[in-house]
């Protein structure tokens, strides 16, 4: 029973550990977008290609938020749900 409870806790840290790295990306967005504005501000005729580069790297940071999202639900619902009921059962 112990060691169940050890996998259930461990895999919620990891949980937790993997939506936190979701949400610094979102700092990291925000903070690439401001800089691709104050470029785009400095120098105008550049706003295309300055923009294009700050989308694509901004959806190749996204893909990486959104795969430890993938994670965290796989690992709840797979491994994390199964464990609780069978913890629940022996209680």
């Amino acid at each position: 029973m112990m060691e169940i409870a050890i996998i259930v806790a461990a895999i919620a840290l990891g949980s937790g550990v993997a939506l936190l790295s979701g949400g610094l990306v979102g700092i990291g967005e925000g903070y690439v977008a401001g800089k691709a504005m104050e470029a785009m501000a400095r120098q105008p005729e550049m706003e295309g290609p300055i923009r294009t580069t700050m989308l694509v790297g901004q959806a190749v940071s996204e893909s990486g938020a959104i795969y430890s999202l993938a994670v965290v639900l796989l690992l709840i619902f797979t491994v994390v749900q199964p464990l609780v009921a069978r913890l629940l059962e022996l209680l």
